[in-house]
């Protein structure tokens, strides 16, 4: 079976999909997704679905995701990965909310998971249909997600902005939404080297805490952080990935790529909220 069919087929198993435009659920017929009104989105070769009326403008091109994917493959990202996937039910259905290059959905749906990524950008999207998975992937707007009321177990949302009432709206009763934030130590190696001495060496997570506390007040928070050993070539590559580095002076940014740290200190926390 071509992977357009098997992504096809996990779509209509799923059966959480519904037309960004009228809202009505869409159903699989061959390799579309159609609607009641005539809507239609035709899954592309590797079995992603763009549900954009038209490309929106990322700086998130091929080579920045690509080099992402090969420090999140690293394990970069692992234990909090993992650390949701322990938290989740095996069948269960998870949104993986700005999913990028697809490597963190890939690693939850290997947990057991049906999972669906979803990304603005249509290169994150291009590059996560080539990964060999279960999961599923689309071009969609966090601002109007399309999927149907009460689809998803849980929702997984890291680094990624909040869009609180579209969460609760595709979450079924009692499901759980985990985001995870940078917390003052994240990066800080990137911090002190590229801007000391001025405000970006510096972080505060608390007026993104303030407003997730202030959608799910009785939401849990776990504080992870380690130490992420890296060779010269994936500092490299960090440095690509992350746009804490996109506007710092080019002097420094050569400076650090010239000697480079050998680990990267990773601070984050996971909250985990229920509907």
């Amino acid at each position: 079976m071509r992977k357009i069919e098997e992504k096809a087929k996990v779509m209509a198993q799923l059966a959480v999909f519904a037309c960004p435009v009228c809202g009505e659920p869409l159903s699989v017929s061959g390799t579309s997704l159609l609607c009641p009104n005539g809507h239609r989105y035709d899954l592309a070769k590797k079995g992603t679905v763009n549900f954009l009326a038209k490309p929106s403008p990322t700086e998130y091109d091929t080579p920045m995701l690509e080099a992402r994917r090969r420090v999140l493959q690293a394990g970069f990202f692992a234990p909090f990965i993992e650390a949701i996937g322990s938290r989740l039910g095996a069948g269960e259905t998870v949104l993986d909310v700005g999913c990028g290059e697809g490597t963190p959905t890939a690693a939850l749906a290997q947990s057991g998971a049906l999972a669906v990524g979803f990304d603005i950008s249509a290169p994150a999207i291009a590059l996560a249909g080539r990964l060999a998975t279960s999961a599923v992937f689309c071009v969609a707007d966090l601002a109007r997600l399309p999927f149907q009321d009460d689809s998803f177990a849980a929702v997984v949302d890291l680094f990624s902005p909040g869009a609180y009432h579209e969460f609760d709206r595709v979450l079924r009763p009692g499901g759980r939404l985990f985001k995870v934030i940078p917390a003052a130590g994240y990066l800080r190696e990137l911090r002190q080297g590229l801007y000391a001495g001025t405000a970006k060496a510096e972080y505060s997570n608390q007026p993104v805490l303030d407003r997730f506390l202030a959608a799910y007040p009785g939401a849990v928070q776990t504080p992870l952080t380690y130490d992420f050993p890296v060779t010269a070539a994936q500092f490299s590559d960090v440095m690509k990935m992350t746009p804490l580095t996109w506007q710092a002076d080019a002097a420094k940014r050569a400076a650090m790529l010239q000697s480079p740290p050998t680990s990267i200190h990773v601070d984050v926390c996971l909250l985990e909220a229920s509907r």
